[in-house]
């Protein structure tokens, strides 16, 4: 019982403190503007925290062995040409998602 109501507290505190301060953002924002530099390196964010999600993804590497070859790194790149040419993202993720099921269709994996 007491572990269930620790669990449950935690949950609920890190519910408040995730509100707390995206939140607090929007509701005092205004009143605290942003320079100039930190506008501009905020824009890079959101990249960065989608290359901090796909690149472990693509290339995975655990310390002591050395980097592995993976068909989704071959996926991710075909995907990327088809970007480069239609500028399309939903014919990024399908032709990213086909060409990672073809290459394991074909090799077998």
């Amino acid at each position: 019982m007491n572990s269930d109501l620790y669990i449950y507290a935690g949950i609920v505190l890190l519910a408040l403190c995730s509100l707390i301060t995206r939140a607090g953002y929007f509701l005092l924002g205004h009143h605290i503007p942003f320079p100039d530099r930190v506008r501009q390196a905020l824009r890079f964010a959101p990249l960065a925290a989608l290359t901090a999600i796909i690149v472990p993804e693509i290339l995975p590497w655990h310390y002591p062995d050395p980097p592995t070859f993976d068909l989704r790194l071959v996926a991710a790149a075909i995907a990327i040409v088809v970007f480069q040419y239609r500028r399309n993202a939903v014919l990024l993720i399908v032709s990213g998602m086909l060409a990672l099921w073809a290459l394991q269709w074909i090799t077998g994996l």
